[in-house]
């Protein structure tokens, strides 16, 4: 179900409410066994909420550069800078554990 969920596009919110009520078990039953298997992440939600906004500028060839390689992964180019940071500040302190968005 998960790769299915991936992979799933709406023509418009509507259709997409009707899509996630019409699953609502199999989602929870999903959602359970995640949990046994240890395969949710804990805050994630809260952590996004609270994250600060920034502007950053950045020289045009690096940007397109980002824009490209987010493309290919599939990211908004947003996303993707985040992890970059989040990568990069988690290398610097060999105890911290590198988290992916």
């Amino acid at each position: 179900m998960l790769e299915e969920m991936k992979q799933m596009e709406f023509a418009n919110e509507a259709e997409e409410a009707a899509w996630w009520e019409s699953h609502e078990d199999e989602l929870a039953d999903e959602f359970e066994r995640a949990g046994e298997e240890g395969r949710l992440g804990h805050g994630t939600a809260m952590k996004r909420a609270a994250q600060s906004r920034i502007t950053i500028s950045l020289d045009p060839e690096d940007f397109a550069k980002v824009r490209v390689q987010a493309e290919k992964r599939g990211l908004p180019y947003e996303a993707y800078l985040q992890t970059i940071v989040h990568g990069v500040l988690c290398n610097a302190e060999p105890s911290q554990k590198a988290v992916n968005f």
